[in-house]
């Protein structure tokens, strides 16, 4: 089976959330975004959970919001944006493509405190890792701190409610870890992207800004 990628095997922090950018701000993160055939498996999935689920108590994340998140940048000033992207583009020089799929529930939170529900990703070896450190590092000079914690990717699929009561959510926290999710299609990771994300009354608006391909051969060291 494929091994869960990162420095734990399972995440085990929900990121904080961010606020609303000002004027001539931009809310930004670096990301994977996924292939069509894998967002058509997760829709699938997501709606066997529901049906399991069979409970109000859960937001579930729009399809089109769902991304393998590497860095989250917050609200940056526009005209850092250019910097930003020469950054990201130096900084995955060198690197080879990867296959990657997704395996794997999980929820943040422990049994009676469940807040959020997840899904893990694998491959073989370290190379998603490998790839969010060269992010980390790329940005770091233009003051972007790097999180303690560390790196561990996974996809959010659903948030609790914060009125749901601890036993709603010890019950949804046992679903998810019995819940057999359908094996997902293996897909190339070739480029990343620096997305921008505006916050709506209706949700989140997600756009790609620009794209950074990794283009090495995986033969030779990167320097």
């Amino acid at each position: 089976m494929p091994r869960l990628f990162g420095r734990r095997s399972r995440p085990s922090q929900q990121p904080a959330a961010a606020p609303a950018p000002g004027p001539n701000m931009l809310r930004l993160f670096v990301a994977v975004e996924l292939p069509p055939e894998v967002r058509r498996a997760l829709v699938v999935a997501m709606d066997m959970l529901r049906n399991a689920a069979r409970t109000d108590a859960l937001r579930w994340v729009r399809i089109d919001g769902v991304h393998l998140t590497l860095e989250f940048l917050g609200a940056v000033e526009e005209s850092r944006a250019d910097a930003i992207s020469a950054a990201l583009r130096a900084g995955v020089r060198g690197l080879a493509p990867f296959d990657m799929t997704l395996l794997g529930l999980g929820s943040f939170g422990g049994r009676g405190q469940m807040r959020v529900v997840w899904l893990g990703v694998g491959g073989d070896g370290g190379a998603l890792a490998d790839l969010a450190d060269r992010v980390a590092d790329s940005l770091e000079p233009l003051g972007f701190e790097r999180d303690e914690r560390g790196f561990n990717g996974h996809l959010t699929l659903a948030r609790v409610r914060d009125d749901t009561p601890p036993a709603v959510r010890e019950r949804l926290h046992d679903l998810v870890m019995r819940f057999n999710a359908p094996e997902f299609p293996w897909f190339r990771v070739e480029r990343i992207s620096l997305m921008q994300s505006t916050l709506t009354p209706g949700g989140s608006i997600y756009r790609s800004l620009a794209t950074y391909p990794l283009e090495g051969d995986g033969t030779a060291p990167v320097p």
